[in-house]
């Protein structure tokens, strides 16, 4: 009797090693997969700007890791719903500061580390949330996060799949010595309604896959969105909001990811340094 639908990733060309430097940008899913990296000793920068969901704030955020050019205070800006902090449109709420000083100080000391390791890494790991987008009015600029500012302030909109196409296109064509490998976040954006969400997903999935069909050398795919969606289609798999994968459906990807990316060879050296963390967690519980 069956009971699941499986899937089964391809193994990847390039894939991850020990010997790589690693660059994890994009949803919150890419934060647990980057907190498992981190975890099992690879070398890896995870989400120097915090949390980021759309492919132009994906790519601003590749541009400024490649540039370098720290922010100024013409790129703070003020969130809204009385919280009294400083943000920028280029970042996540979590780099929020009581000042501009602050923020800056803050901003700049992670922009300056990582743009340092992004010009030394060799792979990057994409997880694309959503293809649906809010321009700040004032400006055009597309945001990373509406900062809790009035709806009133920005338009949104969704990228169609040659627009997501060309902007990780040139992503990819501007970092011509490092390797990419692509993921579609399974968490669900039901904000914009179960159908948008859909629509979105799909926009994503057809965009990576024609980049990785044209620069099959430089970019792979690896399926976390149809492994929760086929494989843990059961909702026991998901957090208590029912929209984020539970930590079990993160781990049952991470180990799927593992066997699709890393060498047969390095199998062991990752499970002495798991179990070196594993050790250091507990001396830590004791204390």
């Amino acid at each position: 009797m069956k009971l699941q639908t499986p899937v089964d990733p391809e193994r990847l060309t390039g894939g991850i090693s020990y010997k790589d430097s690693i660059v994890v940008l994009g949803s919150c899913f890419a934060d647990n997969i980057g907190e498992k990296m981190k975890e099992s000793g690879f070398d890896a920068c995870v989400n120097p700007f915090g949390t980021l969901y759309n492919p132009v704030s994906l790519s601003n955020a590749a541009a400024r890791l490649f540039s370098g050019v720290p922010f100024t205070g013409d790129e703070c800006v003020e969130m809204g719903a009385n919280a009294g902090k400083i943000c920028s449109f280029s970042h996540h709420t979590s780099f929020a500061r009581d000042t501009e000083v602050e923020f800056l100080e803050n901003a700049n000391a992670s922009l300056s580390e990582a743009s340092a390791f992004w010009k030394r890494c060799s792979k990057v790991i994409i997880t694309l949330g959503t293809a649906w987008c809010f321009r700040f009015n004032e400006t055009g600029e597309t945001v990373a996060n509406c900062l809790k500012r009035p709806a009133a302030e920005f338009t949104r909109y969704r990228l169609d799949v040659q627009s997501v196409k060309g902007i990780l296109s040139r992503m990819v064509g501007r970092n011509p010595d490092k390797e990419f490998i692509f993921t579609v976040s399974p968490v669900r954006h039901l904000a914009d309604g179960a159908h948008g969400n859909q629509i979105s997903k799909s926009t994503l999935l057809l965009a990576v896959d024609s980049i990785c069909r044209e620069n099959p050398s430089q970019c792979e795919y690896f399926p976390a969105y149809e492994i929760v969606m086929d494989e843990l289609r059961d909702y026991r798999f998901y957090a208590e909001d029912m929209v984020h994968p539970s930590a079990q459906a993160v781990g049952y990807i991470w180990e799927r990811f593992l066997s699709a990316a890393l060498p047969d060879e390095e199998r062991v050296t990752y499970d002495a340094k798991m179990k070196l963390f594993k050790a250091s967690r507990h001396r830590n519980n004791l204390l």
